[in-house]
């Protein structure tokens, strides 16, 4: 019968991983300087080659970012240029990268349903802070998109202070209740429009939408965002890079 062997973490990803739980208790805060990879070895008591390993494992997963010559900075979603499509994958046909207009529709209270308590790790009937908002290119909706969020790590958010900050989404969650979107999975699927959303989006009921639903999560994999994005792709389609 067969046994298995013991399996041992790397070094690095172990210090990797020790850094990670530093960013997740906010030791460094977005935008923030981390130590020198020489502080950091010292720190740890392993060499600089096994820290310069752990900060390159950690920016490969886009949680800090080097600068060359100035260091280790921890990533944020605040520096639009370099962030703003990381999530967004909706693009014109034409290939001009455009950043779409958010209008925030409503924000509302709701109890968290079996499927969504499944996917945040949440349970049924825990309280959410649920937000419909309107991406629109050039003036035109396209995405229609829902978003749940656990209540507990969103106190206070309110229709009126979403609207009050100049900035993503993302960037609005992080500087404003410290919770770091740090990477998600999605699913897509074609469907068609209901004529709720159809009135919205401006497309006849029944129409084809690119139905994108999202899971996002932050440090040590803790989904703390469910989304559906509703989108009409006449002139606009998903773009993802792989390799």
């Amino acid at each position: 019968m067969p046994t298995s062997s013991p399996s041992f973490r790397p070094l690095y990803l172990q210090i990797t991983r020790l850094l990670e739980k530093s960013l997740d208790a906010g030791e460094w805060r977005p935008g923030e300087a981390m130590p020198s990879e020489i502080e950091l070895a010292r720190r740890y008591g392993v060499s600089q080659g096994t820290v310069r390993k752990a900060v390159a494992a950690l920016a490969a997963d886009n949680l800090v970012v080097r600068r060359q010559g100035k260091g280790t900075y921890v990533a944020t979603h605040t520096e639009e240029r370099t962030s703003m499509f990381r999530f967004l994958r909706i693009r014109r046909d034409d290939g001009r990268d455009e950043y779409p207009a958010s209008r925030l529709l409503d924000v509302r209270r709701f109890k968290a349903t079996a499927d969504v308590a499944r996917l945040l790790e949440l349970k049924p009937g825990d309280p959410l802070v649920i937000l419909r908002r309107m991406l629109e290119y050039s003036g035109d909706p396209v995405v229609l998109d829902e978003i749940a969020l656990p209540a507990a790590l969103f106190k206070g958010l309110t229709k009126s202070r979403v609207e009050a900050y100049h900035g993503s989404m993302y960037s609005f969650f992080e500087t404003q209740f410290g919770v770091r979107m740090l990477k998600a999975q999605e699913k897509l699927k074609a469907i068609p429009a209901d004529a709720a959303s159809a009135r919205i989006l401006n497309v006849a009921p029944g129409h084809p939408l690119l139905a994108v639903e999202r899971v996002t999560l932050t440090y040590g994999d803790r989904p703390v965002e469910w989304r559906r994005g509703l989108c009409a792709t006449h002139h606009h389609h998903y773009l993802n890079q792989l390799g």
